[in-house]
């Protein structure tokens, strides 16, 4: 067992590599009653072409990552949330663009959760009865989302953004993508990536990490694993403009919805490069666009948002993209106004003084998320499947300069990679 400790958090992290592969971390957390465990494969909705070194490669339906993740709660016994439940835990999961993590949280009962998780997730059952059963039940769900403005008008970005990169098919892919999917298709996929060294598993809370350890790695020596090739993931060249300026959705809405946002190059950065970028980024929005900021109180007292208006950065594998928007009675003056005022600040630059309180404030944001058994698993899991450390995130922060800032401010604010969703009650 690995001692990994982080002075500058006041953290100690545990962690060991089992001979199947699987990575195991256990963060223990002094006093804390709830325990958090989070069971995770990099997998995720844009793994649609892919092959194991040294096997055939295969090209898969869209949306059959999140399936899978559907599919993996059924056991010939029945539902596994009931077992959670009846030992008073709170279970989950969820598909991301890049990947599948299966979690809960609990009081008491620890390690028979612990078990549980292990033991269902790799357990996989599938039939064409009940294959064909969920079909109908996410197909529902998809319809679901159709109708969902804020859903529609993010995925309607990101398509507008995208000619080729899969990042802009919709995580559960189409009622007709998913008609293609196999009980085959399914073991397939999940023989690829749920292979334990393709997985991490993450437990937070008030544990003794030698008894987590012990007893994941009695687990996993009762279960055959065979060693597996790399898995090589494939991507078409992504062209570099955006796939189109501009699309305008039609829902019964009150107020439009408006996002917009910028498409970057395709981004080969890895590790603590991509880490920086992503902090780089996040900060530049915090102090161009947050609540405290100058244009959001000008764009607040023209009446062009409310507080549904918001800013995000997505990267990830070869895509990196700004959202930002929200509800607002004039789409075409707000964007018009937001590239107003960022072009002044790209003509000056970022204030020094805006530039610290929003460093602070993000460090600080990042202290506090450390009282988060929740948030603490996530953010490591998320990280660590692109080769990051999440205990860099304050030395990164700490040693941003505006200058770096400055920077991404120039490189990403490239109006010629501008892309535009409206959801309007009526096409203009």
């Amino acid at each position: 067992m690995k001692v990994i400790p982080y002075p500058h958090v006041k953290e100690t992290l545990y962690a060991e590599q089992l001979p199947n592969g699987l990575s195991v971390f256990v963060l223990p957390k002094e006093g804390f009653s709830k325990t958090y465990a989070i069971f995770s494969t990099k997998y995720g909705s844009i793994d649609n072409h892919f092959q194991v070194e040294g096997s055939q490669e295969l090209k898969v339906p869209d949306g059959i990552a999140h399936f899978l993740e559907h599919k993996m709660f059924e056991e010939p016994t029945g539902d596994i949330f009931s077992v959670f439940a009846s030992r008073g835990a709170s279970a989950n999961a969820f598909t991301s663009f890049d990947k599948t993590a299966y979690l809960f949280s609990a009081t008491e009962d620890v390690h028979d959760n612990l078990q549980t998780l292990l033991d269902f997730v790799q357990n996989p059952y599938f039939t064409d009865e009940n294959v064909e059963k969920e079909k109908g039940i996410i197909g529902q769900e998809i319809k679901m989302y159709e109708d969902n403005p804020d859903w529609r008008s993010y995925f309607g970005l990101i398509e507008t953004m995208y000619h080729k990169h899969p990042v802009h098919i919709d995580i559960a892919g189409t009622v007709e993508s998913i008609s293609h999917i196999t009980k085959e298709l399914l073991y397939d996929c999940y023989h690829t990536f749920y292979h334990p060294s393709n997985m991490s598993l993450f437990v937070v809370g008030g544990v003794k990490p030698e008894e987590i350890i012990e007893l994941v790695q009695q687990n996993q020596a009762a279960k055959d694993y065979k060693p597996q090739g790399t898995i090589l993931r494939h991507f078409e060249a992504e062209p570099p403009g955006v796939k189109q300026k501009e699309k305008v959705i039609v829902l019964p809405v009150s107020l439009p919805k408006c996002l917009f946002g910028c498409k970057e190059p395709e981004q080969t950065a890895r590790g603590k490069e991509l880490l920086k970028r992503e902090l780089t980024m996040k900060l530049l929005l915090d102090i161009l666009l947050s609540p405290s900021s100058a244009i959001y109180e000008k764009l607040y007292d023209e009446q062009l948002i409310s507080d549904s208006f918001g800013s995000e950065y997505n990267i990830g594998e070869n895509y990196a993209f700004s959202v930002l928007g929200g509800d607002t009675k004039e789409p075409e003056k707000l964007i018009s106004r937001i590239r107003e005022e960022i072009d002044l600040v790209k003509a000056k630059g970022v204030d020094a003084a805006d530039f610290e309180r929003s460093r602070k404030k993000k460090i600080g944001g990042f202290m506090r998320s450390l009282n988060s058994p929740e948030a603490i698993a996530n953010e490591f899991t998320k990280y660590r499947f692109k080769d990051i450390d999440l205990f860099d995130i304050l030395p990164v922060y700490e040693q941003l300069k505006i200058e770096d800032v400055n920077e991404a401010l120039q490189k990403h604010f490239n109006w010629n990679q501008l892309a535009v969703s409206i959801v309007r009650s009526e096409q203009k």
